[in-house]
């Protein structure tokens, strides 16, 4: 039985899958290799790249014109700028990948040769020029997880393919191409003696194209997850394919693993009678999230990045991005963080949204005391007035000194504020959260059993007027889009020379404008 597939390249006879050179236009690729160009292919990580490099390797080499090889670089990076043994781990990489396809065994003796009588800065050259001129065919070469290698030897691996691109294609491969993460102009390349960055267009500027390889569309989506019912009659519901579509953006990865969640781990879904619902989809959400898998683990990882925190934090914050360089936004979106909306910049999908504020209050939730669960009723329902007078009381106490856990200071207050809503949902109801650049606000919607508290968070910063009467203004949009008469408006104070936190805490009831009920924090 075929299942949906999270690791690694996809293979047909083992997952579902969307034909892999449908999702690139093959019309170009074909011309520019018959043009003996030199590309690159770039997305984020486990988007189908290599399964896209794969098919097309094995079309090519189908139908006889070309020797089409792919190989795997990422090894290499071990050797960090220790150029001699990079470049041996490379060149013995694609000349085993060239035995694997083509049952080639005469390269592991011409690798030997080359990589003995050769400086590493040129074996490569010398290698693929000797191997081009004893093939019959033309070369094309993927080369992936390029942007893996770093300082001088991605330098040596770049200038060593623009060296020998005027020979080609008798006497250096046909067509090159560069896959990974990153476009070229993102190779920013430190030598070790050289105090400014040399960019990767400088040391390739062969490069003919770079092309991204997209998310899936809706009905892209829909057709993977049919696969899953063609074979075993499970359906899913109309509302739960919406629901796949609007958590994930068709980010493939995201897609993939929610649907394996859903049908081969979750109890009810492993029962082919019964069909895949909205439930089981942000049941699918949450697990993944909770269990920090891989991808998601590495995309926090990058939170961590200066370039990556300069624009992440002010859009937690709801603020406006003044003078971020382009090229980090560029650098934000192919890593797919990011995502352009009509113009405008924001997280590439809601489970990514929600991801990273939830990552970066990990520390100050794991700083959290043990808190005694007062706001649930001897039922186990949601107390609302428990629940606020449990906030207060925790945030007197607790509330500055757990502001030093949060890894981003703009947003500290909001960090710890959903460092213990989080604690309150883990007994079983969910925290969301939005945001976005120039808001002037985070809005977060708690979630639990019957019971759903809108809340608004606002910042007083210094030299700016009381953020109240806007901030009741846009709880009240926010309340009217959840269809809520009453929540929460939470001012965080981060003036200079104001009162200890616990000496300025209060609250108040108040109306908004359209004369919703409002609980006014002020902390």
């Amino acid at each position: 039985m075929r299942f949906f597939n999270t690791e690694g390249p996809v293979r047909p006879e083992m997952h579902y899958v969307l034909p892999p050179l449908q999702r690139w236009d093959l019309d170009e690729v074909l011309r520019m290799i018959a043009q003996q160009k030199y590309f690159l292919l770039h997305a984020p990580r486990q988007t189908g790249k290599t399964s896209c490099l794969l098919a097309l390797m094995e079309r090519l080499n189908r139908e006889g014109q070309y020797l089409a090889v792919y190989a795997n670089l990422e090894t290499a990076q071990a050797a960090r700028e220790n150029i001699q043994l990079a470049m041996t781990d490379i060149v013995q990489t694609i000349a085993a990948e060239a035995r694997l396809e083509h049952g080639d065994t005469g390269l592991y003796a011409l690798a030997d040769e080359v990589l003995a009588r050769n400086a590493p800065t040129r074996a490569l050259r010398e290698f693929l020029t000797q191997w081009c001129e004893r093939s019959e065919r033309p070369l094309v070469l993927f080369l992936d997880e390029v942007d893996a290698l770093v300082g001088d030897t991605l330098i040596s691996l770049l200038r060593q393919l623009r060296g020998g691109y005027r020979q080609r294609p008798r006497s250096f491969p046909n067509t090159i191409v560069l896959c990974g993460v990153r476009d070229l102009r993102d190779y920013r390349i430190h030598a070790s003696s050289e105090d400014e960055p040399i960019t990767g267009g400088s040391a390739f500027n062969i490069k003919a194209k770079s092309l991204r390889l997209g998310d899936f569309n809706a009905e892209e989506v829909n057709t993977l997850l049919s696969e899953h019912t063609r074979e075993t009659e499970q359906v899913f519901t109309p509302e739960a394919l919406a629901r796949v579509w609007t958590l994930t953006q068709g980010q493939p990865w995201l897609v993939n693993a929610l649907a394996y969640e859903c049908c081969f781990e979750l109890p009810a879904g492993r029962d082919r009678a019964q069909p895949i619902d909205v439930a089981l989809i942000d049941q699918a959400k949450e697990n993944l999230i909770l269990r920090r898998v891989t991808h998601l683990d590495q995309l926090a990882d990058k939170l961590r990045e200066p370039r990556v925190r300069r624009i992440i934090e002010p859009m937690l914050a709801g603020l406006s991005l003044d003078d971020v360089p382009v090229e980090s936004l560029e650098y934000l979106t192919d890593l797919g963080l990011l995502r352009r909306v009509n113009g405008s910049i924001a997280v590439a999908n809601p489970i990514y949204r929600e991801v990273l504020p939830r990552m970066l209050a990990f520390t100050p939730e794991a700083s959290l005391p043990q808190i005694r669960p007062t706001w649930l009723t001897a039922t186990g329902e949601l107390d609302p007035e428990a629940l606020f007078d449990a906030f207060l009381a925790f945030w007197r106490q607790h509330g500055e000194a757990l502001l030093g856990s949060a890894p981003y200071h703009e947003i500290a207050p909001h960090l710890v504020l959903m460092a213990f809503l989080q604690r309150v949902v883990n007994g079983g109801g969910t925290l969301e959260r939005e945001y976005a650049i120039g808001r002037g606000r985070m809005d977060l919607c708690l979630r639990y059993g019957h019971l759903t508290l809108g809340m608004e968070l606002k910042v007083w910063r210094p030299g700016a007027p009381d953020p109240l009467a806007e901030g009741l203004a846009q709880l009240d949009d926010y309340l009217a889009g959840l269809n809520l008469n009453s929540g929460w408006l939470v001012i965080f104070d981060r003036r200079p020379g104001i009162p200890p936190l616990a000496e300025r805490l209060s609250s108040q009831d108040t109306r908004t404008p359209s004369g919703r009920a409002a609980r006014v924090v002020r902390a």
